[in-house]
Formats: structure tokens, sequence, C-alpha cells
């Protein structure tokens, strides 16, 4: 397999154990790929399922059939049957995540929220940092507001810290679950920027992007998920 990320028949169904044990189903027959220096943007309304196949490839869920192949250094592990702590080393150094929110500890200082995935991967502190401020820069976070924790931020500051912080790493996957929901149109700009410096470095990106613009400025392939969408 060529590709970083290959789907074949992937199916998720929720079991709603504080009502009988009812099964919910969510997504079936999800098959696609992404390859180096590409972005596949998954397309389809509210409730088609396309977060909860993101967080099916980073392992959040446990994927219920089917196989969710990731290329891991250099071999591929299925994630559909990787045990936990294979999970766990491919999120650490090969799987980056943009979710739509900020999860931090509170009262860290914003530039080593936004430096700490280059720190955990053994990285010097001062050079972590160093690059950490030259994203923030970028994404138009003042420098005076480094030093807060980004908890007292505005919701479009914190999502730029979001997307410091998974973009800062050189990790060869990367998910973006709507990076650019809560963002002006100069800090959109520089993330279509960042997404293309990603695909140059031969990373292979996965993402959820309602705006029709970005979608398709950033997009290599559109993988429309309606086909996916269970029925219950």
């Amino acid at each position: 397999m060529t590709a970083m990320i290959e789907l074949a028949n992937a199916e998720k169904t929720f079991t709603m154990h504080l009502q009988g044990g009812v099964e919910l189903p969510v997504v079936r027959g999800v098959s696609f790929h992404a390859d180096p220096g590409e972005c596949v943007v998954l397309a389809g309304p509210s409730g088609a399922g396309k977060s909860s196949i993101l967080k099916m490839i980073f392992g959040n869920y446990r994927c219920d059939s089917g196989r969710i192949g990731i290329r891991h250094r250099g071999k591929v592990v299925d994630l559909a049957t990787a045990e936990p702590r294979q999970v766990l080393s491919i999120r650490r150094s090969t799987i980056g995540y943009v979710s739509q929110f900020l999860r931090a500890v509170p009262r860290v200082a914003t530039i080593d929220v936004v430096a700490e995935p280059l720190i955990a991967n053994g990285v010097a502190r001062e050079e972590a940092r160093e690059r950490a401020g030259k994203l923030l820069r970028r994404l138009n976070i003042p420098e005076r507001l480094w030093t807060l924790p980004p908890s007292t931020f505005s919701g479009g500051e914190q999502q730029r810290v979001n997307i410091a912080r998974g973009f800062i790493s050189d990790l060869p996957i990367l998910l973006l679950d709507e990076p650019t929901a809560s963002l002006d149109a100069a800090n959109r700009a520089v993330v279509v920027e960042l997404v293309a410096e990603k695909k140059t470095k031969g990373v292979a990106m996965v993402a959820i992007v309602h705006d029709d613009e970005i979608r398709h400025l950033i997009a290599d392939r559109i993988v429309d998920v309606t086909s996916f969408a269970a029925a219950a």
C-alpha cells in the first residue's frame, strides 16, 4: 500500500446501553484512501458521519468491522484490530489531529500549549517555543498574549492556537475537523497556506470543511460520505 491512509468497508455502530442496548448505525462501507501530499475532504450534510469517520481514523472510535490501514513507521497497521498501545504510538508519532475545540491544561501559557507536541517528541524546549512563536505570529496571535493561558482567549483566538498546535509537528498524517470554522478571511487564508505547505512535505490529510471556497482551495479529492451513512 502506497497510501498513508486506506479505509476498506469500515463500519461503526453505537450501542445505547442506557436505552436497552439499542444499536444505532452510524456509517458502513466506508472506503477511500489518502496518499502522501494529498488532502482528501469529506463532504456531506450534518449527521452523515464525517466526524465519526475522522475519529475512526484517529482511533477514538473503534471500527466495528472493515479495515483502517495506517502507514506507521514504514509498516501498515490496521487500526480496526490494533492494540491500545499501538494506537497511542500511532497518535504520538504518525497522526496529528486538529479538532474543533482546544483542549489544553489549565493555566499553561499559550506558547507552551503550542510547543508541547514537539517537546513530547524530543525537540528541545527552546527550539519548540521558537517554532511555536513563528506559527502564532502567522496566525495573528499577538506576542503579548503568548504567556497567557488560551482559556482566556476568544473562540476565534482559541481556534488559532488549536491550529498552531496541530500544524507544528512534522507528522506524516494530519486530520482536520473544521479548522477554519471560527476564523476571519485573513486567518482562513493562513490555514490554506499551511495546508499547501504540508502537501509539499508529503503529508497526507483528511479534512472536514463546510466552507465551499476553502474546500475547493485545499481539496485534491472530495469524498461524499452520503453513500456511507447507515440508516437506523
